[in-house]
């Protein structure tokens, strides 16, 4: 079974695929969505996460704003931004490009 940790390459994709299905989501929220989506399988640490988040709002793909909860606590929400729907498309196209390759291996072996 492969570590549930193990999302080097396909961060990006997920949080931003989420986030085009469930804007206004915090940190949170996505890790549970990317744990939660993927029947237990993927995890996302916050280590990863939160630098993943905020190299993605550099690059303009999300928007972060903060919020006050009903508790009184305040949470960071994203939201994609019109580039981020950009990146979303060439993301998935180059994931279906790498999982086919990878699926053509698998079947010559």
């Amino acid at each position: 079974m492969p570590k549930t940790d193990s999302l080097q390459g396909s961060l990006d994709l997920l949080v931003l695929k989420i986030l085009s299905r469930r804007p206004g989501l915090h940190g949170y929220a996505i890790m549970s969505a990317i744990q939660d989506m993927s029947g237990e399988v993927l995890r996302a640490e916050e280590g990863s996460l939160y630098p993943a988040l905020h190299r993605m709002e550099e690059a303009g793909w999300i928007r972060a704003k903060w919020i006050t909860k009903d508790t009184g606590r305040r949470a960071r929400i994203y939201e994609l931004t019109t580039a981020g729907k950009k990146q979303l498309a060439a993301e998935e196209s180059r994931w279906q490009a790498v999982t086919s390759a990878v699926n053509r291996v698998l079947r010559m072996a």
